[in-house]
């Protein structure tokens, strides 16, 4: 079953603690971590957007390609990005770089939106997951005028909109260790990744 709401990728890092290569075509296990998010996508989704500022190495993924509206970078920018492009009232938005994303989880999430609800976001003992969430399209506004007064914390961006959490409780049913919001900043990270695998 494919849901009537857009995919987003978000692969628009700077990448500088892999001294600026770039983490989507990093491997846990022989496949790219672009790819395993992309697979879920794929299945769940009718429209995937990647934001990126190097559109040119991703020619050769099915999705629309864009890019970063403002000129500096940032996670929040990302999701402003999406939302500009996005041709559904919801996407769903996740980073590149999350190897263990699982389809389940997603589902759930995707399964909170309800009316006049414009963000539904995991929230764990460690805290909200703003980068494995829904949001609607209402965010675009909020989200944009605090990019122009150069603020770019997510959880404050977002503060003002009507916002549903998913519980800890509810994830865990789906995914007992959380590993779907473990991501791949460091090399450690990725060693980590190889041996959780195992």
């Amino acid at each position: 079953m494919k849901y009537p709401l857009t995919g987003v990728i978000l692969a628009g890092g700077l990448n500088t603690r892999f001294s600026g290569k770039n983490k989507a075509f990093f491997r846990v296990r022989g496949i790219k971590l672009l790819d395993r998010v992309y697979g879920i996508f794929q299945d769940l989704f009718e429209e995937i957007i990647l934001v990126t500022n190097d559109p040119i190495q991703y020619l050769e993924w099915d999705l629309k390609i864009v890019s970063d509206l403002f000129p500096f970078r940032s996670s929040l920018t990302g999701i402003h990005t999406g939302l500009f492009y996005i041709t559904t009232p919801f996407a769903f938005f996740a980073g590149c770089d999350t190897p263990f994303l699982k389809r389940e989880i997603v589902e759930t999430i995707i399964n909170g939106i309800e009316p006049r609800i414009d963000v539904v976001i995991p929230e764990t003992s460690a805290g909200l997951e703003p980068l494995c969430a829904v949001y609607s399209k209402e965010c675009l506004k909020p989200i944009e005028r605090h990019i122009k007064q150069q603020k770019v914390k997510i959880q404050r961006a977002i503060k003002n909109v009507r916002i549903k959490k998913i519980p800890e409780s509810v994830l865990r049913d789906k995914d007992p260790a959380l590993i779907s919001f473990f991501n791949i900043n460091t090399q450690d990270d990725l060693v980590l990744a190889e041996s959780m695998i195992q």
